[in-house]
């Protein structure tokens, strides 16, 4: 726990000019207010004045003053700033002048839902895998989308600048506190991805969102541009962000998703958990897949999941159980793969658990496994499964009619979230693309 005090005297040791104080809107954007480094024990006792709309993504109304109360143990100071601008950051919870969480706070819906699973003796725990691409700049900073930033393949090994670059990233991630367990080149050109510690669902949380703003800074650094848009260039595959998570005891911190004894090692409760995913998978893929351009990776891109299906070595399920070695169950996990870097993650997270938590809550039947192929499903008609929502509309309408995930964001989160993505949605399909020009124009 990092105190009032440590603070203080870090921001002066250090000589920290300013101070960001983060928070994340609906839509999964980092909003920020600077104070100067002589204002930070106000803020730290006081909170810091917000409008309350700046939470709503594209679907603003008019809210009252909010108020920002940092966590302190986010404190950190961010080695991207200079000198003589040198900046600390601290992420935030959104209050009511009343000194209520406020309910249009992505992070406060994830604390309610861990609080939750709390209540009920559990500790939520997640990992992410976070695949982006790296592009070229031109002249005015802009990405040159035909120009990679590598050609090197899945898991290449290359001295080339490339893999400085991710170490660059690593060395940084480290000198803010996030341990990144590993890094690599991914399939497509000029794609790659970092796999980070497992870790509670909000420090989790936070740590990612503090990752996207950092990798984005080391890439500037290089004149090259990061971007975690779920499928960029449609020959190339997209970007996941596969999430690994499991419930622990609250008081031993012992995964109980363990059992040794079941063909797949999950306990009872963990079959629960995943049935309870499965159920509402079509809504959760609203907030874990939540742009447009989602559904032209999922069902699409390589191994990026189709069915609403789980399995154990079919890496094309929607939820897969990652084998452990001998000496190794108490790594026991539910790795969802439909979700992708472009989601706001305090939202996906508490999706992911209310809907585990159901299962539970339910005792739902976990349905058998899909270890076939997805070829040899669709070719043979083994059995009928359900699919992924085919696009954002799609998933949108699942969300609507999930009184669960509902909840789990709240009314005042998920009105708002609705109405945005589907002016995102009814915008999109307004759009006359080049490929219905070079089709249509002259031919009719």
């Amino acid at each position: 726990m990092i105190t009032k005090d440590a603070i203080l005297k870090a921001v002066k040791e250090q000589n920290v000019k300013y101070i960001d104080l983060w928070f994340t809107d609906i839509l999964g954007g980092i909003k920020s207010v600077t104070v100067p480094a002589a204002r930070v024990e106000t803020a730290l006792d006081y909170g810091t004045h917000v409008d309350g709309s700046s939470l709503d993504g594209s679907a603003r109304v008019a809210e009252s003053d909010m108020l920002l109360i940092p966590d302190m143990d986010t404190f950190m100071v961010l080695p991207w700033t200079t000198d003589d601008e040198l900046t600390a950051r601290m992420i935030c919870t959104v209050h009511t002048p009343q000194g209520e969480p406020f309910i249009g706070d992505p992070r406060v819906a994830l604390i309610n839902a861990m609080e939750e699973a709390n209540k009920l003796g559990f500790t939520f725990k997640t990992g992410v895998e976070m695949e982006f691409f790296l592009f070229k700049t031109d002249a005015n900073n802009l990405p040159i989308i035909s120009s990679y930033q590598d050609n090197a393949g899945y898991f290449d090994l290359s001295e080339d600048k490339a893999q400085r670059v991710r170490r660059n990233m690593l060395t940084t991630l480290d000198q803010i506190g996030i341990c990144a367990e590993s890094t690599h080149s991914e399939i497509g050109y000029g794609q790659h991805e970092i796999d980070f510690h497992y870790d509670a669902a909000l420090a989790s949380a936070d740590k990612l969102m503090t990752s996207r703003v950092a990798i984005k800074s080391v890439a500037q650094q290089h004149d090259l541009h990061c971007t975690f848009m779920p499928r960029p260039l449609a020959h190339l595959p997209g970007s996941g962000m596969h999430t690994h998570q499991s419930l622990h005891d609250a008081k031993s911190d012992e995964n109980i998703f363990v059992d040794k004894n079941h063909e797949y090692g999950l306990s009872e409760t963990a079959r629960y958990f995943l049935a309870g995913q499965l159920a509402h998978a079509r809504a959760i893929t609203a907030i874990v897949a939540p742009l447009v351009n989602s559904y032209k990776r999922l069902g699409t891109s390589f191994e990026a999941p189709v069915y609403v299906s789980w399995a154990h070595v079919n890496r094309a399920a929607l939820i897969r159980i990652p084998s452990n070695s001998p000496g190794k169950e108490s790594h026991t996990r539910l790795e969802l793969r439909c979700p992708d870097p472009s989601s706001n993650p305090y939202l996906a997270f508490a999706v992911m658990l209310h809907a585990g938590l159901d299962g539970i809550k339910q005792r739902m039947e976990l349905p058998a496994p899909l270890e076939e192929s997805l070829l040899m499903q669709r070719r043979h008609r083994l059995r009928q499964v359900e699919s992924l929502p085919a696009s954002l509309g799609d998933a949108l309408e699942a969300l609507r009619q999930d009184d669960v995930i509902l909840s789990a964001l709240g009314a005042y989160i998920s009105d708002r979230y609705l109405e945005a993505k589907r002016q995102e949605y009814d915008e999109y399909n307004r759009y006359v693309t080049q490929w219905e020009l070079d089709h249509y124009l002259t031919r009719y």
